[in-house]
């Protein structure tokens, strides 16, 4: 078994770099597959750790449904970029309940994911103006419910004194911010050198989430 789970690591890590490279590069068709497979690959390795604890099922949940947000979000229309937003809603609302069945410790230094939240949140005003250029009214308010809940999360992953889940909570929440600051400059067609970051740290962030998860159930 434990054969088994070093080779869906190195295949889902393998699939992670490859899809960077298609991003790179701008080969959309390979991007199609590589990019919903990197989740595919985390969730097949919950599989193979977990004993089927309420987090473990909690966390299956989030990251099926950022894969689901990933195949949405390939499209480059608004309504496409406005249903992943609200399957990654979702999503961050599964990571939270992850979070909370798998128990808050509350060392001292978790509550500085209180300001971390802050600081991040900074940027939203231009976001919202470019979110209200590209899609309107509803696209604004759809982004700030979502800021509310991807807060909701970062500070609950703090809290959960995992340093590996704070950590993938905070390279999450910096690839959202990245893609937020790029609609408020660009729309939703990000250059492509910021598009590799946003990816790098999207697929960083949910890897260390998911490692901090197992560990703390292992």
């Amino acid at each position: 078994m434990q054969s088994l789970v070093v080779l869906v690591a190195v295949l889902t890590a393998a699939d992670a770099v490859a899809d960077w490279t298609c991003v790179w590069f701008g080969w959309r068709r390979i991007h199609y597959v590589t990019k919903p497979l990197v989740m595919v690959g985390l969730m097949v390795l919950v599989g193979l750790v977990s004993d089927g604890e309420p987090a473990a099922w909690w966390l299956v949940f989030a990251l099926f449904f950022g894969m689901l947000g990933d195949i949405s979000m390939i499209g480059s229309s608004a309504r496409r970029f406005l249903g992943g937003v609200g399957l990654f809603f979702i999503g961050h609302l599964a990571y939270a309940a992850t979070f909370l069945a798998l128990g808050l410790e509350t060392p001292w230094w978790s509550w500085a994911g209180i300001a971390v939240a802050v600081v991040l949140a900074i940027p939203m005003r231009r976001v919202l103006r470019g979110a209200r250029e590209m899609g309107g009214a509803p696209m604004a308010v759809a982004l700030a419910a979502y800021s509310l809940v991807i807060a909701t999360m970062l500070v609950l992953g703090w809290l959960t004194g995992s340093v590996w889940i704070a950590l993938g909570a905070l390279i999450f929440v910096v690839s959202d911010t990245l893609i937020g600051l790029n609609l408020a400059e660009h729309g939703n067609a990000p250059p492509r050198l910021t598009n590799v970051q946003i990816m790098v740290t999207y697929h960083v962030g949910q890897a260390l989430i998911t490692a901090g998860v197992l560990l703390a159930l292992g």
